[in-house]
């Protein structure tokens, strides 16, 4: 099943046949204000590695995709530096975000879970975290800290050596 992000349909299409294709996604959404689309990204189709005998020998089932994350048009100055600086593991010195995914022996269900990690990692990436709004301890939280400081100080004073006349 598709993730929801991918999920659209051509006309007359029935509903089990939900397959994603340049035809029907002409865009990612990422958040509200922020739209990707699928022009920007580049697909490139390589060998995956491990066993698979000769299917795996002949056929490029892993699937790489790069986004030029500093070029993008899509994305303003802040946002490009909160995802170069969120992301600074998959991004190269050019800019260049690249991913890649090997999890199935397709292609296009390799293509699928790539561009579904590219979304959620620009969620997380260009999500601005709330600003802390310092609040101050309460009476009582305050008392109780001053009283175990003291019950503490106590317990070292009594241990202390004391040397009898």
């Amino acid at each position: 099943m598709l993730p929801r992000i991918l999920r659209t349909l051509r006309k007359g299409e029935p509903p089990g046949k939900n397959r994603m294709s340049e035809n029907t996604v002409r865009e990612l959404v990422i958040t509200e204000g922020v739209r990707i689309p699928l022009a920007e990204l580049r697909y490139q189709f390589v060998r995956s590695s491990g066993p698979g005998g000769q299917h795996v020998n002949r056929s490029a089932t892993q699937v790489e995709l790069t986004f030029d994350l500093a070029g993008s048009p899509s994305l303003d100055d802040a946002q490009k530096a909160r995802a170069i600086a969120a992301l600074k593991s998959y991004v190269d010195k050019a800019g260049v975000l690249h991913l890649a995914s090997q999890a199935s022996r397709s292609q296009l269900y390799n293509r699928e879970d790539v561009t579904t990690r590219f979304v959620e990692l620009m969620r997380r990436a260009l999500r601005v975290p709330k600003k802390r709004r310092p609040t101050r301890p309460t009476a009582g939280s305050e008392e109780r800290r001053l009283e175990s400081k003291r019950r503490r100080s106590r317990v070292k004073h009594e241990r202390r050596f004391t040397p009898t006349d």
